[in-house]
């Protein structure tokens, strides 16, 4: 293909994979000023991302005579979430940049990191990897950044999900500060926006076209299923579509090994991916997806994140997703590069609201109905019995064998033996329950509530105010019943009440429901729709609060503790001085002088000296005892005494 912006080699690997046209990201990169520039682009999974910043980052990396110099430091770093999608962006590139004569390096996680740093030591233009691994390697040395001239995070917002944000900051302090960045993400949440600001130079916020309709390339479909029927229901889809390869989607890992235990009894050739995996398996599990030796994988959303498989044209919700992101990104598997893809959730009754909830966030349209049934997906296996095209292939060498059979056993018998070597090797459908369609329930309007009056009530969320905890205390305050209240609103300082106008009177102008929460009334009706947290005009006065006007009770006199024995007047806060008891004298030689502290008690009277024991006497060092000592043994045994003789045990063996 050729494009002006295009160098020369790209180009040419582009026209040899077939491109035929760039896809909305790939043009909105290539637009002009953007050349040099930082980039913060939104685009949703399978929109040609890889491509797009291996056409942006060309100017950073080929010369002026659109070649690449000779292979020594990177120059250029591309970093995704997983393993599996920075082997998938090493290959995109690979053949991207393999008229440029370009050295592409992986780094992941898993992999032998002795064989990746002598890729490395001999030298490489691109290097991509997961951050941790990366990480290591500019830790250890192996990874020198100081000739980076442009780094590129992909899937910027599943690294930061996934925890990475510590290693990308490291990562991408390591390199220039001159680098260009470029940040693709599928969704832009705040923490991309703070990641964007913290390493990227004026970075141009790039939208591609089409990103409002979501996914148009894919069916969106809504199954109500009994709660019974929802793994049967997930057979009979497959069974329907026969996708070449399908991809089950289940929130946790038990999920995951029941279902593909209940998938092998049925016949079905699916593998597991899910986090207990090792890398080793996971590789043979994709590897069997990819040559055809198994055709459903049922994964995690952690485990499938940044997986490419050929031919996903069924993507199966059997647990609802947490949010409409993981949405978007289970969903996005598939209908990639313009191909048509089918992404099905499984809804049980109780999860009708959740499902409508999560397609009217993601701003998907679903098509809402029943699972194929039985009869349903024999009829299409019909359809691709007479459809397949060895009907139409000439018989050659196989013309007698045929006209033979058609001789001995009949054209019906023949057809049907046909039918049945057809329907031989698929699993046979499953009866469901059929469940009524109806829309989703209105939610439940409340009557009119009559003449009513507004009261006023002095706490909101700040104080952790909710209409549960409101409710029995202002019952409890009027002595009325939950019929007589009507809306509780809590603002964010302040709540409102509405109270049946016959039972208004029995709260007065004022109540107070408990210290610190008072009940007022209003003249009318406050103005609900005001922003949340702004107050309702002045409050009713609730008397004086200022010092000066705040009521004061009379103090209790001061205690008079006569005179200091300094000489000064007493203050209130003097300790009056303290008095001996009577006691207390019998243990002094001499009795406290009038206005001197009383001693205390000494420790050792001359009496309690002459009742005391005299201490024996000390003895010193050579006057002693000596202990004897057995040749060679220790203390306290007599010489030639076997050890235990004292205490009439028998000495221990090997003694």
């Amino acid at each position: 293909m050729t494009h002006d912006k295009i160098a020369a080699p790209l180009a040419a690997a582009l026209a040899d994979k077939g491109y035929d046209s760039l896809t909305a990201v790939q043009e909105a990169v290539l637009a002009d000023g953007l050349e040099g520039r930082d980039m913060l682009v939104s685009a949703q999974t399978g929109s040609g991302k890889t491509v797009a910043f291996g056409l942006a980052i060309a100017p950073d990396l080929l010369d002026a005579s659109q070649a690449l110099p000779p292979a020594q430091e990177p120059i250029g770093l591309a970093i995704a979430p997983t393993r599996e999608l920075a082997l998938q962006v090493a290959r995109e590139l690979g053949w991207l940049y393999g008229k440029a004569g370009a050295q592409v390096v992986t780094c992941v996680g898993g992999m032998d990191f002795r064989a990746e740093k002598r890729a490395l030591d001999r030298g490489a233009h691109i290097v991509v990897g997961t951050p941790g691994r990366l990480r290591d390697h500019i830790e250890r040395g192996s990874l020198d950044m100081s000739w980076l001239q442009v780094a590129v995070l992909d899937e910027a917002d599943e690294m930061l999900d996934l925890g990475f944000r510590e290693d990308l900051e490291f990562i991408l302090q390591s390199a220039p500060k001159d680098r260009r960045t470029l940040m693709f993400s599928a969704t832009v949440p705040p923490e991309i926006e703070s990641l964007a600001k913290d390493f990227q130079r004026d970075a141009q916020r790039i939208v591609a076209k089409g990103e409002a309709r979501q996914h148009g390339d894919i069916e969106y479909r809504a199954l109500n299923v009994a709660a019974r029927d929802r793994e049967p229901a997930i057979f009979n889809l497959l069974r329907f579509y026969e996708a070449r390869t399908a991809i089950i989607f289940c929130k946790t890992r038990a999920n995951v090994t029941h279902l593909l235990a209940r998938m092998s009894n049925r016949g079905f050739r699916a593998v597991a991916l899910s986090g207990e995996l090792s890398q080793q398996e996971r590789t043979h599990a994709l590897q069997s997806l990819r040559d055809g030796r198994a055709q459903i994988c049922v994964a995690t959303d952690v485990a499938a994140r940044g997986i490419d498989l050929p031919g996903l044209d069924l993507v199966i919700h059997a647990d609802l997703p947490t949010n409409s992101e993981t949405l978007l990104h289970r969903s996005g598997r598939t209908g990639r590069a313009g191909s048509k893809g089918v992404s099905a959730m499984i809804v049980m009754p109780s999860e009708r609201k959740k499902a409508h909830s999560l397609l009217r966030r993601a701003k998907l349209d679903a098509e809402w109905g029943a699972p194929p049934s039985a009869d349903e997906v024999l009829a299409r296996d019909n359809e691709r019995m007479l459809e397949s095209p060895v009907f139409e292939a000439d018989p050659g060498d196989d013309a007698e064998l045929a006209a033979d059979l058609l001789h001995r056993f009949g054209p019906e018998r023949l057809a049907a033996a046909l039918i049945q070597l057809w329907r031989e090797g698929r699993p046979a459908p499953e009866e469901l329950t059929v469940l009524q369609d109806r829309p989703p329930s209105e939610p439940r309007q409340r009557p009119e509530f009559g003449d009513s009056v507004w009261f006023h009530l002095s706490v909101g969320y700040s104080g952790r105010a909710e209409p549960r905890w409101l409710l029995p205390k202002i019952c409890d305050a009027g002595g009325i019943n939950r019929d007589a209240i009507g809306a509780i609103r809590v603002k964010t300082d302040d709540s409102f009440v509405q109270v049946d106008a016959k039972m208004a009177e029995r709260f007065g102008a004022m109540t107070e429901l408990e210290p610190g929460l008072e009940m007022t009334r209003l003249a009318e009706a406050p103005d609900l729709d005001a922003p949340r947290g702004n107050k309702p005009g002045p409050r009713p006065a609730r008397g004086p609060r200022s010092r000066d006007e705040r009521p004061s009770a009379p103090r209790p006199p001061r205690k008079d503790f006569g005179d200091r024995t300094d000489g000064k007047p007493a203050k209130s806060w003097d300790k009056p001085a303290r008095v001996a008891k009577p006691s207390e004298a019998a243990f002094h030689d001499a009795p406290p002088a009038d206005g001197d502290k009383p001693r205390k008690k000494p420790r050792w009277t001359a009496e309690d000296k002459a009742k005391r024991k005299p201490r024996a006497a000390v003895l010193s060092a050579d006057d002693r005892p000596r202990r004897k000592f057995a040749k060679g043994g220790k203390p306290g045994f007599a010489a030639g005494k076997p050890r235990g003789a004292k205490s009439g045990k028998p000495p221990r063996k090997g003694k």
